[in-house]
């Protein structure tokens, strides 16, 4: 069991976007790229293996022998850099079920994670991880039932596609958006699904609008959204607390400190991804780890 049945709490190890970015700019929000833990229910969730996830898997030295279930969202390097790295995966007793799409050129999760870590690319191959790995290919649209915990998903905008996902749990409910990129004319209609009525959703907003639409330097087209338009989604989808996500590389602490102002001025629960930060869905029944920052949404 990785936390009490009766909690529902969303640990972030890793909250940049792109490339890592460590260095004196970033240390108050943290330069680790994609990797969300949730505990639910006694049942750990882990979505995407960016490398945040090696931070992770130090934290889980000593909860051994551990299980939890990894999620992708898609493959693209800054959300499985850091799975080669991730200790517990190379420890017998260990169980990991991990979790992918289908990706366009046919390739599972199984053969693009082997791939990274094949030569010339990695010295150490994915066979030499001890723990006990499952592969499951994800189909778009049909939920997993993992205990009492229902994970749903659905294909985001993305170029060479990504999803999201949605974990519903007891009423309680959380949606991990990143890697999404909105549409000009409209909502989108797969974010709003995932992101109905969620106590908490994780959104993709690596850019301001200014940059999204700038005249010199475009993104549209990145595969990225913007925070204004987080903001729209959350306010359509009567979220309780949104949290901007995927923080873009160039966007030091300052940055995004102006950032988080301007989103709790428009989402008074808007609140800036930390590394280290801690969101409990769920009645705390014991005082939050002193290296967590702790953010408790429902009570």
């Amino acid at each position: 069991m990785s936390s009490s049945p009766k909690h529902f709490v969303v640990n972030f190890w890793g909250v940049r976007g792109s490339i890592a970015s460590p260095g004196v700019g970033t240390v108050r929000y943290g330069g680790n790229t994609p990797c969300v833990e949730m505990q639910v229910a006694g049942h750990r969730l882990i979505f995407d293996g960016g490398t945040g996830i090696r931070v992770l898997g130090q934290s889980l030295l000593a909860q051994m022998p551990t299980e939890a279930h990894l999620f992708f969202t898609h493959s693209h390097w800054d959300h499985i850099q850091g799975f080669p790295f991730f200790v517990p995966a190379f420890v017998k007793g260990n169980q990991f079920s991990i979790y992918g799409a289908i990706a366009p050129d046919g390739s599972n999760i199984e053969q693009r994670l082997n791939d990274q870590m094949r030569h010339p690319n990695f010295p150490v191959p994915l066979q030499i991880m001890g723990a006990d790995l499952q592969f499951f290919d994800i189909e778009i649209g049909a939920p997993i039932q993992i205990g009492e915990v229902v994970v749903e998903n659905a294909p985001l905008n993305h170029p060479g596609q990504a999803i999201g996902y949605r974990v519903n749990w007891q009423g309680y409910a959380a949606a991990y958006v990143t890697d999404t990129e909105h549409y000009p004319d409209r909502l989108d209609e797969n974010v709003l699904y995932l992101a109905h009525d969620v106590d908490v959703l994780i959104y993709d907003a690596t850019y301001t609008d200014e940059e999204y639409h700038s005249p010199t330097a475009s993104k549209v087209g990145w595969g990225h959204s913007t925070w204004q338009e987080a903001v729209k989604i959350a306010r359509a989808a009567n979220v309780k607390t949104l949290v901007i996500f995927h923080h873009d590389p160039l966007h030091d602490d300052d940055f995004l400190d102006e950032m988080g102002f301007q989103v709790a001025q428009a989402f008074p629960s808007g609140v800036m991804a930390r590394e280290g930060m801690s969101i409990h869905l769920t009645p705390l029944e014991v005082p939050p780890s002193e290296t967590i920052e702790s953010v408790s949404v429902s009570v």
